[in-house]
C-alpha cells in the first residue's frame, strides 16, 4: 500500500466504525435479535441478506431497511474519498465480519451461509 492510500484507508476505516455505531440503539436490537436467531447475515458484498427466505414480514423490511441505510453510507463514503461503492462495501463488509459475534452467520467467498466460529 502506497504511503498517499493509508490515509483514506484510514478514514474509510474510522468512518466504517461511525457508521455501524451511529444505528439507533432499538434498531440495532431488532438486528441483533434476527441475527442471534439466524434470520438474517453479513452477506460477502457488504450488505445483510436474509437467510432464511421464510423470513418474517418484519424481517424482510428490517433487512431492506439497513441495506438501504448502509447504501446511502456507503456513496457518501466512496464520493468523498474517490473511491467505488463496490471498494467501500468490499471494506464494510470485512469489518462487519470481525464484529460478527461467534455463531452469527455470515457469507463466506462462495455466497455460502456459515456461522462464524
Amino acid at each position: 500500500m502506497t504511503t498517499a492510500r493509508k490515509p483514506v484507508k484510514t478514514l474509510i476505516t474510522a468512518m466504517m466504525w461511525l457508521m455501524l455505531l451511529s444505528i439507533p440503539a432499538a434498531f440495532a436490537q431488532t438486528l441483533e435479535e434476527a441475527k442471534s436467531a439466524g434470520l438474517i447475515g453479513e452477506k460477502n458484498n457488504g450488505y445483510i441478506g436474509l437467510v432464511q427466505t421464510s423470513a418474517p414480514a418484519a424481517v424482510v423490511r428490517l433487512v431492506e431497511d439497513v441495506n438501504r441505510q448502509r447504501r446511502e453510507r456507503y456513496e457518501q463514503i466512496a464520493r468523498e474519498n474517490g473511491i467505488t461503492v463496490d471498494q467501500v462495501a468490499k471494506l464494510a463488509y470485512a469489518r462487519a465480519v470481525e464484529a460478527t459475534q461467534s455463531g452469527h452467520i455470515v457469507e463466506d467467498g462462495s455466497g455460502r451461509w456459515v456461522r462464524k466460529p
